[in-house]
């Protein structure tokens, strides 16, 4: 039931979203998880420690956010259990589908689009600023919507795709452990003088857990392609054959190259973070500068490569429910 959980949550999740009002009044799931993260990056990562200690407490941490997560999502999937069917698995399917993020995506990317044509360049890098975290203040118009581009095609396998294989694979539980590990890669995994050795640990079991993740998101965008008239499959398999190493993630470089082949655009390249210059290799080889056209295609790119990942989910427990009789 877990497969058929996992396509409930996300035919669920553009239909309910997460209502302003609701995260008002008690935040969001990854919120907590965050300032949980948060309290134990302060009390743990402490600045006078070795190395050796401080990567021993970030491995620590690490494991208490998971085992609290995995409660949790047991807590939770047996209290909704309890309901009368099929209240139950709906209530279920409504608490996972707060998990995955297809709405709201969707919605800060088109923003983007939007601040750009009615705000001009501040607004756009405002908004842009939402999704990356890279320094945006020297961005002009197309770089803005490149690198909203980019921040869609990767977060369609960190905040759609993987979410929902893990709750395919280990319900409410996997899909909570997974969220709760990917922020922690996002608040504690980067290189830089204090996480480098506490957030070891939540960055290395970030990349095993978006390890079929990813590949999944890349075949998802492909086979979208080939129902999109603005884009094209064949050349985003190429360019994910070619390029999918060139990216610093383990699995980010494979749906960022699919969108890019698949859109005819250049990713990556040098950015800036802060004070710290990184020398990126670019993915694809297409134009370097986004159009508002290109932002509407990748948008209309990615509706196309959720349904195709959510059709097999619904196809692969609608297959398992007939086999079992």
């Amino acid at each position: 039931m877990t497969l058929a959980l996992s396509a409930a949550c996300g035919a669920l999740e553009p239909i309910l979203g997460y209502p302003d009002a609701l995260f008002r009044a008690v935040g969001h799931p990854v919120s907590w998880i965050g300032r949980l993260i948060g309290f134990l990056d302060e009390k743990l990562n402490r600045e006078n420690h070795s190395f050796v200690r401080r990567r021993l407490m970030g491995c620590a941490a690490t494991a208490l956010v998971l085992a609290a997560a995995a409660v949790a999502g047991a807590v939770v999937e047996r209290v909704l259990a309890l309901a009368p069917a099929p209240f139950g698995f709906l209530l279920s399917a409504a608490a996972g589908s707060t998990l995955v993020a297809q709405k709201s995506l969707f919605d800060h990317v088109r923003t983007v689009g939007a601040a750009l044509e009615s705000g001009g360049i501040e607004a756009g890098r405002e908004a842009v600023a939402r999704l990356v975290g890279r320094d945006v203040s020297a961005l002009e118009a197309a770089g803005v919507r490149r690198a909203a581009i980019e921040s869609l095609a990767e977060n369609f396998s960190d905040g759609i795709v993987a979410p929902l294989l893990w709750i395919a694979a280990f319900g409410l539980p996997g899909g909570l452990v997974y969220k709760a590990l990917n922020t922690a890669d996002s608040m504690v995994g980067h290189r830089s003088a204090r996480h480098e050795a506490f957030g070891f640990a939540a960055a290395r079991l970030d990349d095993l857990a978006n390890l079929l993740p990813a590949r999944w998101a890349a075949l998802c965008v492909i086979v979208a392609a080939a129902f999109t008239s603005s884009a094209e499959a064949r050349a985003g398999a190429r360019i994910v054959r070619r390029d999918h190493g060139a990216h610093d993630s383990p699995n980010s470089g494979w749906p960022e190259a699919a969108f890019a082949g698949a859109l005819g655009l250049k990713f990556g390249g040098p950015r800036r973070y802060g004070k710290r210059l990184v020398e990126g290799h670019f993915i694809g080889d297409g134009r370097a500068d986004a159009t508002p056209q290109d932002l509407s295609r990748a948008l209309a790119l990615y509706r196309r490569a959720c349904l195709v990942n959510w059709a097999a989910l619904a196809f692969g427990a609608l297959a398992f429910i007939l086999w079992r009789g």
